[in-house]
C-alpha cells in the first residue's frame, strides 16, 4: 500500500469509489473568513474528508485502515492519522512485525518526521523486541549522523532494553579518523552510554579526559570536545586540578598561532571554576590569568562576542 499511489494507474478519489458510498465526508471546517486557506490536492482534501467521518464514528474496518495508509501517503507528519493508525492495528490485530517493516519504509522516506518514530516506538513496546533498533537506527544515521529522531530512538531503545553492549564502539567509529570528530550528536550519545552504564567515576572520567585531549589536540577548533571536556569533569564532580593535563594541554596549544575561542572559552571556565572552588595556588595570578585570556577573546579572537567577555571579565576583578 505505501507505493500504491505512486503507480501508473489513475488515482480514484474516495467519494468515487463504490465501497465509500455509504460515509459521508465531513470537510475541514476553516470558519466563514479564512485568512489564508491553504490551496489543498483534490485528493488530499478528498482524504482528510473522508478520514474525518471514518475516525467520528470510531470505524475500525479494512477498509478504514486502506483509507489511512493512503492518508498518511498524503499527509506523513499528521498526527491525528497516526494515532488513529495504532487503534486501527489494535482492533483489526495486524502483524506486529509488518507495522514495523511499513514504519521503516515510511522512516526511510521520511526520516525527520517524529509522529513515525514515534509510531516505530509503540509498535517496539507492543512487541517488546528491540533486536531491529540499533541497526535501524545505524543505517539511518549514515544518511544523516545528525538526526536527532534517529539519537533520541536510539537512546531510548538501548535505556529500556538494556542494549548497551559494545555502545561505545559504535560512537568511537563515528568520532573517530574516518568519521566526523565534529558530530554533537555523537558526543552527545557517547555522554549517554556512559551516565547509563558506569557512570564518571574517577578513573573512567581520567580516561574521557585523555581521550577528549587527543581529539582537542588533533582538531582543536572543535567546539564539541570542549563541551564535552566541560561536561565530563562537572558530571564527576571532582575539580579540574585532579586532571593537570587539562590545564597543561590547553596551554600550550593557547600558545600556537591563531588559537580556537573555543580552547580560550574553555581556560576562562577552568580558571573561575578553580576560583570559586578555591583551587588556585595563587588567586591574584589567576585573576589577572582570567582578565588576560577575557580581553584577548573580546579584542582579538571573539571580538563579535566582545560585550559577553566584558561580562565574564568581571568574575576575575
Amino acid at each position: 500500500i505505501i507505493f500504491k499511489m505512486a503507480t501508473a494507474e489513475p488515482y480514484v478519489l474516495f467519494r468515487d469509489r463504490p465501497e465509500w458510498k455509504d460515509v459521508v465526508p465531513i470537510p475541514q471546517d476553516d470558519g466563514p473568513n479564512p485568512a489564508c486557506p491553504i490551496n489543498y490536492t483534490e485528493e488530499f482534501r478528498d482524504a482528510m474528508d473522508y478520514f474525518r467521518a471514518v475516525a467520528k464514528k470510531e470505524e475500525y474496518s479494512e477498509r478504514a485502515f486502506e483509507l489511512v495508509c493512503e492518508a498518511l501517503l498524503l499527509s506523513p507528519a499528521n498526527y491525528s492519522i497516526w494515532h488513529y493508525r495504532r487503534k486501527l492495528v489494535e482492533h483489526l490485530k495486524k502483524d506486529l512485525l509488518e507495522e514495523l517493516r511499513y514504519t521503516t519504509e515510511m522512516i526511510t522516506e521520511n526520516p525527520k518526521n517524529y509522529q513515525v518514530w514515534y509510531h516505530r516506538r509503540a509498535i517496539v513496546e507492543q512487541l517488546q523486541d528491540p533486536q531491529y533498533e540499533l541497526e535501524f537506527t545505524r543505517a539511518i544515521l549514515v544518511g544523516d549522523s545528525k538526526n536527532y529522531h534517529a539519537w533520541q530512538h536510539r537512546q531510548w531503545a538501548m535505556e529500556k532494553y538494556s542494549l548497551f553492549t559494545n555502545a561505545l564502539q559504535y560512537v568511537d567509529e563515528l568520532l573517530g579518523l574516518f568519521g566526523d570528530v565534529r558530530n554533537n550528536s555523537a558526543w552527545n550519545h557517547r555522554f549517554f552510554v556512559i551516565t547509563k552504564t558506569t557512570g564518571f567515576t574517577a578513573e573512567v572520567t581520567a580516561s574521557e579526559v585523555e581521550w577528549t585531549l587527543k581529539s582537542i589536540r588533533l582538531v582543536p577548533n572543535n567546539e564539541s570536545a570542549f563541551n564535552y571536556l566541560r561536561g565530563i569533569v562537572q558530571a564527576s564532580k571532582l575539580p579540574f586540578s585532579q586532571f593537570p593535563q587539562i590545564a597543561s594541554t590547553l596551554v600550550a596549544l593557547s600558545q600556537e598561532p591563531s588559537p580556537s575561542p573555543h580552547l580560550l572559552a574553555a581556560m576562562v571556565d577552568i580558571l573561575q571554576a578553580e576560583l570559586s572552588g578555591g583551587e588556585t595556588k595563587d588567586a591574584t595570578v589567576t585573576r589577572q590569568h582570567g582578565r588576560d585570556l577575557c580581553d584577548t577573546l573580546a579584542r582579538v579572537v571573539d571580538p563579535i562576542r566582545a560585550a559577553y567577555w566584558a561580562f565574564r571579565r568581571t568574575a576575575f576583578v
